[in-house]
Order: C-alpha cells, then sequence, then structure tokens
C-alpha cells in the first residue's frame, strides 16, 4: 500500500528532449503509458516537459499531451544548440546556448523537484541530463537507433539506466555503461495499435473499395528535399499505380505551391499530419519514408512494407542508413541508399509492391520484428517502479 509521506503523494517526472518529432513522439507513447499506470494505482502524476523553446516542440507536445486533458502538465522551454560533429562557426555561438540551457535546467528541476528524469535523446535532452546529474536526481535516457547518437553518449555517463531499442547497439557502448542497458525496444504511441485505417481513409477522401494501392510519402517532420523531389518529378508515373498521399514539410509546400495545387483524386499533399497521421498510416498500403527510428517502428507497429530512403552524406552520422539496414535485413523493408536513391531505382521497387502478395511478405515480417511485447509500457513500468520508491514506506 501506497502511504503519504513528509514529502507528497504526488509523483512528478520530467520529460526532456526534442528537437524533431522523432525525438518527441515516443516520449509522447512513454507518458500516455505512464498515466496509465499511476490512474491503476490511485497515485497523482505529474509530467513536465522540458523541450526547445524554437521550433516544433511546444506545438507537438500541446496538441497531443498537454490539451484536453493529456498527460503532460506543462511544456517548458528552454535555450537550446545543437550539437554537431563538423566544424562550423554556430557551433561557438551554440555552446553559450547550451550553457544557458543547462542554467534554465538547474533553475527549473530545483523548482520542480521531480522524483526522476527521462530523457527521449537529441541535442534539446542534454542540459536537463546535466541539471539532473548536478541536482543528483535520478535519470534515465533512451536510444531509439541503432548507433548511439552524441547527446545520448553524453547523458549516458550518470544515467541511471540506458534504455537501448536495439540490442546490436550494446556493442557501441563501452563495457561500464553496458552494465546499465536495458533493451526496451522503441516506443510507439497507443493508436498505432489500435485498427483506425477507415476513420483514415475518411480523412483522405478515399473510397473503402478503392482499387489502387495507397502509397503514403513521409519525409519526417521537417521534410526531406530528396524524397519530395523524388515524388515531383515522378508524380505522372506514381499516381499512374498509386494514391499518392504526400507529406512534404512545411517548407516545401512554402516553396512549391504548384506541387500543391496538383492535388486531386489520386495526388493528396499536406504539409504536415498531425492527430491524422496514425490513422493514416493504418490506411496506407505502402510507405515510402526516411529511415528515422520513429517513423521505422510506428510504421512496423501497423505492420505496413516499407521502402526506405536513408539520410545519408557528411551531413548525418549515419544513423538512418544503419536503421534502415537493420529493417531490410529482417525482410521489412527495402532500401534505396546513395547513388540508388533515383528515380529508375524507386520505380523498380515500387512496382512489385503493386502486389498485395509482395506487400504481405514485408507486412508479415513487420509483425515478427515487433513481437507482442509494447516498449511504452516497459519503458513505462521501469520509470514507474523507481519513482514509487519516493513515496512507499
Amino acid at each position: 500500500m501506497i502511504m503519504k509521506s513528509s514529502k507528497s503523494n504526488t509523483v512528478r517526472i520530467v520529460f526532456a528532449g526534442g528537437g524533431t518529432g522523432g525525438h518527441i513522439y515516443p516520449g509522447i507513447a512513454v507518458a500516455d503509458a505512464l498515466r496509465a499506470l499511476f490512474l491503476q494505482r490511485g497515485v497523482q502524476l505529474d509530467i513536465y516537459w522540458l523541450g526547445n523553446r524554437r521550433g516544433m516542440d511546444r506545438t507537438i507536445i500541446e496538441k497531443n499531451l498537454v490539451s484536453e486533458g493529456g498527460s503532460v502538465t506543462a511544456f517548458l522551454g528552454i535555450s537550446c544548440g545543437k550539437l554537431r560533429r563538423y566544424f562550423s562557426f554556430q557551433n561557438f555561438l551554440d555552446a553559450f546556448k547550451i550553457l544557458y540551457g543547462c542554467i534554465q535546467s538547474v533553475w527549473m528541476l530545483k523548482k520542480l523537484h521531480p522524483d526522476i528524469v527521462f530523457s527521449k535523446g537529441g541535442f534539446v535532452s542534454v542540459p536537463p541530463c546535466i541539471a539532473a546529474r548536478i541536482l543528483r536526481i535520478p535519470y534515465y535516457t533512451h536510444e531509439c537507433d541503432c548507433t548511439p547518437g552524441l547527446a545520448t553518449r553524453l547523458n549516458a555517463g550518470g544515467a541511471a539506466r540506458i534504455l537501448l531499442s536495439y540490442k546490436e547497439t550494446l556493442s557501441y557502448l563501452k563495457a561500464p555503461l553496458q552494465k546499465k542497458c536495458l533493451v526496451t525496444g522503441n516506443p510507439v504511441r497507443p493508436v498505432f495499435y489500435e485498427d483506425a485505417s477507415a476513420a483514415g481513409l475518411k480523412f483522405l477522401g478515399i473510397e473503402a473499395g478503392h482499387s489502387k494501392p495507397v502509397l503514403l510519402v513521409l519525409g519526417g517532420s521537417l521534410g526531406a528535399q530528396q524524397i519530395n523531389t523524388l515524388v515531383s518529378e515522378n508524380l505522372g508515373w506514381l499516381t499512374e499505380r498509386f494514391i499518392v498521399v504526400h507529406q512534404t514539410g512545411q517548407a516545401f509546400a512554402d516553396q512549391h505551391p504548384d506541387v500543391m495545387a496538383q492535388a486531386d483524386e489520386n495526388y493528396k499533399p499536406y504539409a504536415f499530419l498531425y492527430q491524422e497521421m496514425p490513422s493514416v498510416v493504418q490506411a496506407a498500403d505502402v510507405v515510402l519514408s526516411r529511415a528515422g527510428a520513429n517513423s521505422l517502428w510506428e510504421c512496423a507497429a501497423c505492420a505496413k512494407p516499407m521502402v526506405l530512403v536513408p539520410l545519408c552524406g557528411s551531413g548525418t552520422r549515419g544513423d538512418q542508413l544503419d536503421n534502415a539496414r537493420f529493417f531490410e535485413k529482417q525482410g521489412a523493408a527495402v532500401v534505396l541508399a546513395g547513388a540508388e536513391a533515383d528515380a529508375d531505382h524507386l520505380k523498380l521497387v515500387l512496382e512489385p509492391l503493386c502486389s498485395a502478395a509482395r506487400r504481405d511478405e514485408l507486412a508479415a515480417a513487420c509483425r515478427m520484428l515487433c513481437g507482442s511485447e509494447k516498449p511504452a509500457e516497459k519503458i513505462a513500468q521501469v520509470l514507474y517502479e523507481t519513482a514509487l520508491k519516493g513515496i512507499e514506506t
């Protein structure tokens, strides 16, 4: 039985992370799973989210978690500097932003006095984790990619536990850190496990008995110029074979009103999809996407065949390529990387996916890969057990 201690019978957890949807939506899944656990136990839970004060962080969190009785009590913005692996004058300027973010995080955590901090990664998570370490607040960090990013490497040393999406990630960490690791999988929001495909088709204006397969094009929350160009330059070929649903990113939509204006029954462009995304993914027959961990696991949870165009080149650490190759090895995706990411290869791999039999093969591999466990619930259980220790007597 949980008794009220001298501190409080309310558990307070701070989530940290952001910069892109890939570092936010998995955290949303964990927050929702945590809320459900504490409701069952009859314990009050307050969740605060520390994210980038600029960019999309606040919008996504407030749309999904703060409003309409969601899991997060409030969003708190901090100053953030990006962690680059290459030389740039911006690194010098961002060092001051990171320092200021650390000062803000110390002040906020000291005021909130949370039981634990959960880091979902990305450059936004570094200042809160440094602050938690200074204030001796236990924190947990989750790595979504096959290869650990710089933020995870910086956060890992003081973390109580390091949570991983792939067991293969262990080999990239030093032995002392491996002892703190737990392979949980990548958290996916509960709505991706519910069949809302009919609602997705209704939103898209597609008849339930449509004759063409639906191709969903996802370039990530910020858009992907390479994928957008491939689609817009081959739109005629694509729409002959598919109903193309294209999330372009806001920048592409603003810069290419001519492409957006081509919307018809076979081409449905959107700058961005928010609450509609889960049902739209479920309504799709094939997904053409980057290889960010979040999108991969959401599509896999929905058993969707994937054609992946990972971000490659000098501006990336190669995490998307590693993610894509992992899914390809499992038989759940086809990869177009480097020089193969062109119109000819795109047509070569998409043509067979017009066949339901070929799509079924990749869908079955997705189901096998995901299994029956839900990573968000597994992570929530770890945080739940730790947080309760502070109010049990």
